[in-house]
């Protein structure tokens, strides 16, 4: 079994986070944008979670097997202590624990930013995202009731929220 190393997004990752974010674009209800986004998409990741950790998982030979972000859920001062959190695996590789991984990473190096909240925007059609993030001890905390649609359908956008102690 390969061992996975966890460490910051860098810019030699740009490739490997959009092809995988694409494929999530054109496969899943996972990621919002409608049709694929060029590597330049790249920077606007980097500048989304500028003053927050960040996340690449790869394995022992170097594999890229994927990414995660904390962001800021609202530029104002008083959420300072608020992210929201972005994370995509390879899909032959999700429920091998790489997700739960990324997640203690990012919230661990959260509190260090001194992040106290953390927030999910999840699609409705996104059962196994939804189902990990109960796991984990995210609740939902509000939902949007078909304020989404892609490839024609209407879907809500679920959040959840979990409290770092």
């Amino acid at each position: 079994m390969s061992q996975y190393l966890l460490e910051p997004i860098g810019p030699s990752d740009q490739n490997a986070v959009i092809d995988l974010f694409n494929h999530y674009i054109e496969h899943s209800f996972a990621a919002y944008p409608e049709h694929k986004v060029p590597y330049e998409f790249f920077d606007m990741f980097l500048s989304m979670c500028k003053d927050h950790p960040s996340v690449t998982v790869k394995d022992n030979e170097g594999m890229f097997a994927g990414f995660g972000m904390l962001r800021s859920h609202n530029p104002m001062p008083v959420f300072s202590h608020t992210a929201e959190i972005t994370y995509f695996i390879r899909p032959e590789l999700t429920g091998k624990g790489l997700g739960s991984q990324m997640l203690d990473f990012l919230i661990a190096e959260g509190k260090k930013y001194g992040i106290s909240h953390v927030l999910a925007s999840i699609s409705s059609l996104n059962e196994g995202s939804i189902r990990f993030h109960q796991k984990h001890g995210f609740t939902e905390c509000g939902r949007f009731r078909g304020v989404a649609r892609k490839k024609g359908v209407f879907f809500d956008i679920i959040w959840m929220q979990k409290t770092i102690e």
